[in-house]
């Protein structure tokens, strides 16, 4: 392992050699002109098949919605493609030809000529290395398919028509070949050189210096490359490079070459760092472009300032536990006055304890002082039979620990979650997601494993922190993780987790699909009803999530199980195609959000994430992540961050502690956001708020800059209004009738409109 180190200060150095030429690698699109047909025959892989009956259809979407909805089994893919000898003498590498083909769900098998060249995003020599029969794997359906042949590969027939065939099954859900990159070509340099720049997240740290590692790999076994490496920094507000580095550099087969770039840039301004490799006999250049994180949130003030919930439901009787969050130079002093009897406000960290026997309302003025001056505010407690009357904000364990979390881990995220500032911004839920369970004893008593030696001592320790703590389980025998499940134990289950001290329990499907493998409505909400039933007679307030992905139009009658929240979608990975896809299709469940009720897409993905012991940095560019925050707060989703607490950076803090933005999730009335308009390019989300005003969401789904037009009788509103940017806390003017905001690729603008 070879390793470079570059350090700049301010420099404005000449711009990159203009000499060099982009890649133009010899093939075809192939992403129209397939043939399609549900079911299996080993025949409809050969060239003489008569294909013409099969419908048409297209590559990049899933079957089910071209009018295949609720297909599960075989299904197979056809296309005739020309393949040109020139495509050989034109290319700079011509060795290799490759078929890129999308994702597809969940598994596959690909012919070429009618001999099998791979499966599952596996190159295969030839048909008998296949198995038998079709091995049908799952968890491939996120994996880009390439196919590489050797251009003697005697399966391809140059400069005559190939026949390609792609065999795939589908086991539940979406189904088939989707995606954006279906084509034929040459390999060449851009699939040998790579730039990793993902394994290593950027640094910010003392008076705007950024730090940045990346690595440089020739991925070829057999061939080598020498060249430039150029390192440049550019504003996107002006274009200026305030950073550029030039040198030489020498890629030998299968090396990797880390590289360390130092320099200074304000973190309030966004920046690219553009990283390109020209090849010294072709020209050919290969470039990448990376978004370089930048600071929306202003820094916290030093005066006092409450955060977080402006409204909080109870049952009666319920245990009382209530976090006043605020931030400012400490000490604080906290206090309240209007309290009704039953509870009381520790002064030295703002926490409210106690129960409450009677239904009703109460109006709380609240108070945080320290030396610079004090900050009320009015916080309205609402005992009935509703609880979480704002989202859930907190933390899960599933997206970083997945099945190796432990009492350890979670005491560390929760140490965290204080000693970060998090919880003097309204985050509060500590939550255990699978892997925690052992078996039920004679007794029906669910018992944790040895990562879990006393769940009553862990809640105990939670709650001394002013937090929340949730658990995990399935209706099912056993959960997603093959642990222990509640089924035909709901009522101790539940009186186990009220005796612990549990405050919020996420109840998944998983083994249930064996006990109604095709569920009737009834029978979906049946076992979601079973823990309805046993929760409520816990006499604790449990915050019940129903998690069984969407099915069913779960928001429709999740308040008739008292679900407080409901899973619209599947699992969220950190990429923009499932980030985009699970946002923007929560239009259809808006209006089913109320306090107490929430719609549900999933976790968050900022932050160090893994689903396990592993964990990388989240695959989202920092203007995916504003997007991620702005329009999940907009839905009014709860916030449960999925990331290591303990490596929280800069960065991120900036996204989960800006209380005005926060404040649009947390806001009382309850309303999901609408989607206003929906374009190709762009989206624009309105949520109305508590106070009369408006939040506005502009949604860039581009890769490029892209100014979003706003028509004020869009949203429904008529005269002059004062405009206001959430995330860097401005004023912007006064709009009327029209507006429009540059909004960054794949970025977002998120502000509020209040009338004059």
């Amino acid at each position: 392992m070879k390793k470079l180190f570059i350090f700049a200060g301010f420099l404005t150095l000449s711009l990159f050699i203009s000499c060099t030429k982009s890649i133009e690698q010899q093939g075809v699109s192939i992403d129209t002109r397939w043939r399609f047909t549900t079911g299996d025959d080993p025949a409809w892989a050969m060239p003489a098949f008569d294909d013409s009956a099969w419908d048409s259809i297209d590559p990049k979407e899933i079957w089910e919605s071209q009018g295949r909805s609720d297909y599960d089994g075989y299904a197979w893919y056809r296309i005739r493609v020309f393949f040109s000898s020139s495509w050989i003498e034109n290319a700079i590498i011509k060795d290799s030809l490759q078929l890129i083909l999308g994702k597809i769900d969940d598994c596959d098998q690909i012919f070429v000529n009618g001999e099998l060249i791979g499966e599952n995003g596996k190159n295969l020599k030839g048909r008998d290395e296949s198995n038998a029969e079709f091995y049908k794997e799952q968890g491939k359906w996120n994996l880009e398919r390439r196919y590489i042949l050797g251009v003697h590969d005697p399966r391809i027939h140059w400069d005559k028509e190939n026949i390609i065939a792609v065999r795939c099954f589908d086991q539940g859900g979406a189904g088939g070949m989707f995606g954006k990159n279906f084509e034929i070509s040459m390999t060449g340099l851009k699939d040998y050189v790579k730039f990793d720049v993902i394994s290593d997240p950027f640094t910010l740290k003392g008076e705007n210096m950024i730090t940045k590692n990346f690595s440089i790999l020739n991925q070829s076994g057999t061939m080598d490359f020498k060249g430039k490496l150029l390192v440049k920094v550019i504003r996107c507000d002006n274009g200026i490079s305030v950073y550029s580095e030039e040198s030489a550099i020498d890629l030998t087969r299968n090396l990797s070459i880390d590289k360390s770039v130092v320099f200074k840039k304000e973190f309030t301004i966004p920046a690219v760092l553009k990283i390109s490799f020209i090849e010294s006999n072709s020209g050919n250049m290969i470039t990448e472009d990376v978004e370089i994180p930048y600071i929306l949130t202003p820094p916290t003030p030093p005066e006092p300032r409450i955060n977080g919930a402006k409204v909080f439901g109870v049952r009666p009787w319920s245990p009382f536990l209530f976090k006043v969050a605020a931030t400012g130079r400490p000490p604080l002093k906290y206090s309240a006055s209007g309290l009704p009897d039953g509870l009381k406000i520790d002064p030295k960290n703002g926490l409210i304890t106690g129960a409450l026997k009677k239904k009703g309302e109460h109006l709380v003025m609240v108070t945080v002082e320290n030396d610079l001056g004090f900050n009320e505010r009015e916080l309205k407690i609402i005992v009935g039979d509703v609880i979480s009357l704002t989202p859930p904000m907190g933390w899960n364990s599933w997206n970083c620990w997945g099945l190796s979390v432990s009492d350890k881990k979670v005491r560390q995220s929760a140490d965290a979650m204080k000693s970060s500032g998090l919880i003097d911004h309204g985050w509060s839920y500590v939550n255990i997601d699978d892997g925690w369970e052992d078996t039920h004893d004679k007794d029906g008593n669910i018992l944790p494993n040895d990562k879990f030696p006393d769940m009553k001592e862990l809640c105990n320790y939670i709650h001394s922190l002013g937090l929340k703590i949730g658990i995990y389980s399935s209706p099912g025998p056993k959960t997603c993780g093959g642990y222990e499940g509640s089924y035909m134990f709901e009522a101790n289950d539940a009186q186990n987790y009220a005796s612990w001290g549990i405050d919020y329990l996420k109840y998944d499907w998983c083994s249930y699909g064996n006990i109604a493998p095709k569920p009737t409505p009834e029978q979906m909400k049946y076992p979601y009803k079973e823990m309805k039933h046993a929760i409520r007679k816990a006499n604790r307030d449990i915050h019940y999530s129903l998690c069984q992905y969407g099915m069913g139009d779960v928001w429709t009658w999740g308040a008739e199980v008292d679900g407080n929240s409901w899973r619209t979608t599947g699992d969220i990975t950190d990429t923009w195609e499932s980030l985009s896809e699970i946002g923007f299709n929560q239009y259809k469940c808006s209006p089913y959000s109320a306090p107490g009720r929430w719609n549900d897409p999933d976790m968050l993905v900022v932050g160090w994430v893994g689903w396990g012991p592993a964990l990388h940095y989240t695959r989202l560019t920092p203007n995916e992540q504003y997007t991620h925050i702005t329009l999940w707060s907009l839905l009014a989703a709860p916030l449960l961050i999925g990331c290591d607490l303990e490596q929280l950076d800069v960065f991120t803090m900036n996204l989960l502690t800006n209380d005005e933005v926060l404040t649009v999730n947390q806001d009382p009335l309850g309303k999901q956001a609408i989607q206003v308009r929906k374009t190709d390019e762009f989206e624009i989300w309105a949520r109305k708020l508590e106070d009369g005003s408006v939040a506005v969401g502009l949604f860039n789904k581009t890769t490029k800059p892209l100014y979003i037009p706003v028509e004020m009788k869009e949203l429904e509103l008529d005269g002059k209004y004062s405009m206001r940017d959430l995330w860097s806390q401005t004023d912007l003017g006064k709009v009327r009738g029209h507006f429009e905001m540059k909004t960054p690729p794949h970025g977002a603008r998120l502000v509020t409109l209040k009338g004059l």
